[in-house]
C-alpha cells in the first residue's frame, strides 16, 4: 500500500498556477513538475488535443487541473485564461506565460518579414504576455501578493540569425518583465523571466534531427548536451517557490553557458 503525500514537504503545495502553452513541450514539462510539487493548475493552450494530453500526465503526477482552450494574443482569450483559476480556487498566486511561436522555419531577415508573420509573433510572444499579466496583476493586487514568470529568450539578448521577429518579441518580453518588477514590487507582486537557450521540443526538434544542426548547437554549448524541457520546469519551480522571495526583476538563462560561448 502507497503511503499518502507529504504535502508540507511540496515546494508548491496549494499554489494556485495558471500555465499557458501547456499543451506540449516546456509548458507541459512545468505542468507536470508543478503538480508533482503539490500546485492546482490551470492549463491553457491553443490546442486542444495536446491539452488534454497534458491533462491526463497531470492527473498521473497526482494534480488537480482546469483548462481553458483560447489564443493568448485575443485580449479576451488571455482574460479568461486568468479567470478560470479565480473561479475555480478564488486566487492567483502565479502566472507563468509560456506560450510562444517561433515562427516559419525559413530564415527571416527584417525586410523579408511579412506583416503576418511580424504580427502574429509579437502578438503570441509579446502581446498574449501582458494580456496575461494585466489580467493576473488585477487579481494579485486584491489579494497582496502574486508572482509572474514569463519566457524570455537568450535570443533577447543575442539575436539568432534569421529571427527579427523573434528577438524582438523576447527582448520585449524582458524588458516588460523589469518593468513589472519595478511597478509592483511595494504591492508583494514578483516577476520574472526565464531565458532557455536551445531546449530540445517540438518547436526546435525540426532543427535538432539534422545531425550537423544539432552538432552546431552542440558547439555552442560549453555544458556539452542540448536542454531539454525539465532544465526549463526546474527553474520555474524555483521561481514560482517560496524560496525565491527575495527575487524580483531578474532574468535567469539556462542555457548550459551558451550565451558566454556566443559573447566571447
Amino acid at each position: 500500500m502507497s503511503s499518502p503525500k507529504n504535502y508540507l514537504k511540496m515546494r508548491l503545495a496549494n499554489k494556485i498556477v495558471l500555465i499557458t502553452g501547456a499543451g506540449s513541450g516546456i509548458g507541459r514539462s512545468i505542468a507536470q513538475t508543478f503538480a508533482a510539487e503539490g500546485a492546482c493548475l490551470a492549463l491553457t493552450d491553443i490546442a486542444e488535443a495536446g491539452l488534454n494530453e497534458t491533462v491526463e500526465l497531470v492527473k498521473a503526477a497526482g494534480g488537480e487541473s482546469v483548462t481553458v482552450l483560447g489564443d493568448v494574443s485575443k485580449r479576451a482569450d488571455a482574460e479568461r485564461m486568468v479567470s478560470a483559476p479565480i473561479e475555480k480556487w478564488g486566487r492567483l498566486d502565479v502566472a507563468i506565460n509560456n506560450a510562444g511561436i517561433a515562427g516559419s522555419r525559413e530564415a527571416t531577415v527584417a525586410h523579408v518579414t511579412s506583416d503576418e508573420d511580424w504580427e502574429r509573433i509579437i502578438g503570441v510572444n509579446l502581446s498574449g504576455v501582458f494580456w496575461i499579466a494585466r489580467a493576473a496583476v488585477k487579481q494579485m493586487l486584491e489579494q497582496g501578493s502574486g508572482n509572474i514568470i514569463n519566457l524570455g529568450s537568450v535570443a533577447g539578448v543575442i539575436p539568432f540569425p534569421g529571427r527579427a521577429a523573434y528577438a524582438a518579441s523576447k527582448g520585449g518580453v524582458m524588458a516588460f518583465t523589469r518593468a513589472l518588477a519595478a511597478d509592483y514590487a511595494a504591492q508583494h507582486i514578483r516577476a520574472n523571466a526565464i531565458c532557455p537557450g536551445p531546449i530540445e521540443t517540438g518547436m526546435t526538434r525540426w532543427r535538432l534531427e539534422i545531425p550537423e544542426l544539432r552538432q552546431q548547437v552542440l558547439n555552442a554549448t560549453p555544458w556539452g548536451r542540448i536542454g531539454q524541457p525539465g532544465d526549463i520546469a526546474a527553474a520555474a519551480v524555483y521561481l514560482a517557490s517560496d524560496e525565491s522571495d527575495f527575487m524580483t526583476g531578474q532574468m535567469i538563462f539556462v542555457d548550459g553557458g551558451w550565451m558566454l560561448k556566443t559573447m566571447k
